[in-house]
């Protein structure tokens, strides 16, 4: 059944965070964002049905974008800061889609996995032994590289990054470009640079040592043609989470959902 999406904000901690919900009875479907998008990205799945929530993370789309200086954007700091997020909403039980970034959902989730009914991960960063950064991440992660790049990011050269992460190099759609790059240089590249540089490998490998705790149902979709997350991370977090199956999605990059839109159909199958 089609879902009403409301949109409507908090305040954890000093910092007002953005959400959108869909009210429903059971237990919600938690979408986490990854880098550079944010919660506008889980509309296709949002406006299909609830009960569901998605978090803008400070840093990223319509939240507060706070100074570094005073608050932790490393990987650990927004995976607690969206514990306390889901806290103030009332959401204890929980379904899980994470995509990118959002993996560090995974953390919290490690934690308390008896609070995880179910677990779609989607192109997720690898909170596994052996990754090492692509070359994008690589700039983010050097000093004076990052802050340069950043600053000098137009419209044009986004579009022309971001089309490395479809399976077969095309543009992405004009308003999936806007999307990004209207939140960009309104901190959310500061945000990036200090979420990266703190993602040091062996910490990614820390972040994820109790996959084995999550025993939930769980299935892995990843694009077989994205440039950033080898497949051989998919095949790992098949691995290292005990209920799962892996569906590799042929001709797909990073958003495989956008290049094959029957997975919204599927995942929402998955977690119902």
């Amino acid at each position: 059944m089609p879902g009403k999406v409301e949109e409507s904000e908090l305040v954890v901690d000093g910092v007002r965070v953005f959400y959108r919900r869909v009210p429903g009875d059971g237990t919600p479907v938690v979408y986490c964002h990854g880098n550079p998008t944010h919660s506008e990205d889980w509309l296709p799945f949002l406006e299909r049905g609830g009960p569901a929530v998605a978090i803008d993370m400070p840093g990223w789309g319509r939240s507060d974008k706070p100074d570094p200086k005073r608050f932790d954007y490393s990987m650990f700091g927004l995976s607690a800061f969206l514990e306390k997020c889901l806290d103030e909403l009332g959401v204890t039980q929980r379904k899980l889609v994470v995509h990118d970034w959002g993996a560090l959902a995974l953390i919290g989730a490690q934690r308390r996995p008896e609070l995880v009914e179910k677990l779609v991960a989607i192109d997720a960063v690898p909170l596994l032994p052996g990754y090492r950064w692509h070359w994008v991440a690589q700039i983010w992660r050097r000093r004076p590289w990052g802050e340069l790049a950043n600053a000098t990011t137009t419209r044009w050269g986004m579009e022309r990054t971001l089309r490395q992460a479809r399976g077969d190099r095309r543009p992405f759609p004009p308003e999936f470009v806007d999307m990004v790059w209207r939140r960009w240089d309104k901190g959310t590249s500061r945000a990036v640079l200090a979420l990266y540089r703190h993602a040091d490998p062996d910490r990614l490998a820390l972040a994820g040592k109790d996959l084995n705790k999550l025993t939930c149902p769980t299935q892995i979709i990843w694009g077989d043609r994205d440039i950033y997350l080898p497949t051989r991370f998919a095949e790992a977090y098949a691995s290292a989470l005990p209920s799962s199956t892996l569906k590799v999605v042929p001709a797909a990059g990073h958003w495989p959902w956008l290049e094959d839109p029957k997975l919204v159909d599927e995942v929402l199958e998955f977690v119902a």
